[in-house]
């Protein structure tokens, strides 16, 4: 089968070069309006979509990022294989400012935000106890390193609310669990993905080392836009890799993230919704 490359891109990440026939669209969802219109194109033969995870210019914030609308809009457009290209904070010495990290493991930290498209009227419960796609993850991590970056295969994500950055007692408590690095916004976006039955891989960006390291100070905003700066060309040369490293024919994902609905709907289908069937008709078309 084809495959269709999603990016999604976090801050400082708002556009990708390159792409041919590129060109902006808007996808209506059931879940309402994503952060922003989808480019779509083909780089190396591969068709691609990127979306701008908090919108071109930066306009949401991460508990306000319609994350399932993104996803969503995503599948409607055929997205096989999603990487995530997100800053973070780091909570350890040797995933320095200007690391990429190849994330394999997350912490949900976050309140309040859906993280499902399943709910009464026709329940689900997909695995998630290896969250990342193993194939992708290693591709990415391969373009990485191809755009010149330090790689950091492997590492605990913890998702924290925010907005605002942490308290060092915080910082110091999730160092102390075994986490590696924090963002804001990985969560829900990767429960969202295994649901929708899309590949799913995160490229975290060390920006700063959050607020628990004695030698640097507390991280701030310029301090993270500095580093996202000089990160740019990194970013967009692993954008510019990917592709390639992947190629367009696509096999079945030897995890079985595309296929994470078969076993998963609990709901009697005399008992199911019909207004959420009609909503999840992308994300769980293939199964309904």
């Amino acid at each position: 089968m084809e495959r269709v490359l999603g990016i999604i891109g976090g801050s400082g990440v708002y556009g990708i070069e390159g792409l041919q026939d590129a060109r902006w669209q808007a996808v209506d969802t059931p879940w309402g309006t994503p952060s922003d219109e989808i480019l779509t194109g083909r780089h190396d033969g591969v068709s691609m979509a990127f979306l701008p995870r908090h919108g071109r210019g930066h306009v949401h914030a991460p508990g306000d990022v319609p994350y399932r609308a993104n996803i969503d809009a995503l599948k409607r457009l055929g997205v096989t294989d999603l990487v995530s290209v997100s800053a973070c904070g780091s909570f350890r010495e040797e995933m320095a400012p200007g690391d990429f990290v190849i994330v394999d493991q997350f912490v949900d930290r976050t309140r309040g935000r859906p993280s499902s498209f399943f709910g009464s009227g026709c329940v689900a419960h997909v695995g998630l106890a290896h969250p990342v796609c193993g194939r992708l993850a290693e591709a990415a991590a391969e373009a990485a390193e191809a755009a010149g970056a330090t790689v950091h295969r492997g590492g605990t994500y913890l998702a924290m609310e925010g907005p605002q950055f942490s308290p060092q007692a915080e910082s110091l408590l999730y160092r102390d669990w075994g986490c590696d690095v924090i963002g804001m916004t990985n969560m829900p976006e990767v429960r969202l993905a295994r649901e929708a039955e899309i590949c799913y891989a995160t490229v975290a960006m060390v920006t700063d080392y959050d607020s628990w390291h004695p030698g640097h100070e507390a991280v701030d905003v310029a301090s993270v836009l500095a580093t996202l700066a000089a990160n740019v060309a990194k970013a967009r040369a692993f954008a510019a890799a990917l592709p390639g490293a992947l190629g367009a024919e696509r096999a079945p994902c030897p995890h079985g993230c595309d296929r994470a609905l078969e076993s998963a709907i609990m709901t009697a289908p005399e008992r199911r919704d019909p207004a959420l069937l009609a909503r999840l008709d992308a994300v769980a078309g293939r199964v309904l």
